[in-house]
C-alpha cells in the first residue's frame, strides 16, 4: 500500500447514515441552538451577555450527529466547555498580547481537558472566544463561565437526552 493510500484510507468512503438519523440530528441541533438563542433574546435581552457562542455549533454536531463519540458524552460536553471557559477567562486576564493569550488559552484548555478526561473539541473554541471574542465577552469576566458556557452546555445536554432517546435505535449517553 502506498503512502497516499495509507493517508487517504485506501480510498474508502465512510458509512452512510439513514434518513432517520439525519432527521433526528437536524431536529436536535435545531432545537438546541434555537432554545439557547431564544433564551438569549427573551431572558437576557439585547443588553445582557451573549449566550449563543460559535462553539455551541460544533457541540451540536457532536451531541446530535456523533452521539456515540466519546467527545459527545455529557462529561465531555459540559466539562469541556466549563473548564475551557475558566481557562480562557483566566488567561485573558493575565496574558497579553492577544496572539499569545489565544495560543495559551487553547493549548492549556486542551491539556486540562485531557488530564480531566473531558476532551470536547468545541472547548478549544470556547477558550479562544473568552480571549478573542470582543469587548462584550471580555466584560463578562468569570460570568462567561456561567453565561453562556455552562448554561448553554446544560441546555444542549438536556435536549440531547430527550431527542437522542426518542428513536429506539439511538441511545444517549453511552456513559456519564
Amino acid at each position: 500500500m502506498s503512502i497516499w493510500q495509507k493517508m487517504t484510507g485506501g480510498g474508502q468512503r465512510p458509512p452512510r447514515v439513514g434518513l432517520g438519523e439525519v432527521v433526528i440530528s437536524w431536529f436536535g441541533a435545531f432545537l438546541a441552538i434555537a432554545c439557547i438563542g431564544l433564551l438569549e433574546r427573551y431572558v437576557v435581552g439585547g443588553d445582557g451577555p451573549p449566550l449563543l457562542i460559535g462553539s455551541f455549533g460544533a457541540s451540536a454536531v457532536l451531541a446530535f450527529g456523533a452521539i456515540r463519540s466519546p467527545l459527545a458524552q455529557p462529561r465531555n460536553l459540559v466539562g469541556g466547555h466549563l473548564l475551557s471557559a475558566l481557562v480562557g477567562v483566566t488567561v485573558a486576564q493575565l496574558i497579553s498580547p492577544l496572539w499569545l493569550a489565544a495560543a495559551m488559552a487553547v493549548a492549556t484548555a486542551i491539556a486540562l481537558m485531557h488530564l480531566t478526561q473531558t476532551l470536547h473539541p468545541p472547548g478549544g473554541a470556547t477558550a479562544l472566544i473568552a480571549v478573542a471574542g470582543g469587548e462584550s465577552i471580555r466584560q463578562l469576566g468569570y460570568l462567561y463561565v456561567l453565561l453562556p458556557c455552562l448554561a448553554g452546555a446544560l441546555i444542549m445536554l438536556l435536549i440531547a437526552l430527550l431527542v437522542n432517546n426518542l428513536p429506539s435505535k439511538r441511545s444517549y449517553p453511552l456513559y456519564w
